[in-house]
């Protein structure tokens, strides 16, 4: 049963990844853009960990935990960015 429905868990991250990229490019102002970003790769994490189930790999899981890492220290840069004006004091 996990093999029929790992695809249709797939479909509608993919669903949610389309609605993600609309509100990046419509989002009224920059921390909506950032969100809609900080969301997108989320969303990613998922896919990948999805495809790994499917394909019963778990070098998958450990390309999700580098990406989420990575993804995690991006958000917070560009916030800090957005708050001071700089990244590093």
């Amino acid at each position: 049963m996990l093999m029929q429905v790992v695809p249709v868990a797939m479909g509608i991250f993919c669903v949610a990844l389309l609605l993600n990229l609309w509100r990046l490019l419509i989002g009224p102002t920059l921390p909506d853009r950032i969100l809609a970003l900080d969301t997108m790769y989320i969303n990613c994490i998922a896919l990948i960990i999805l495809y790994g189930i499917w394909q019963g790999s778990n070098l998958y899981f450990e390309a999700a935990l580098l990406i989420a890492m990575l993804g995690f220290i991006s958000t917070v840069a560009v916030c800090k960015y957005l708050l001071r004006g700089d990244i590093i004091e």
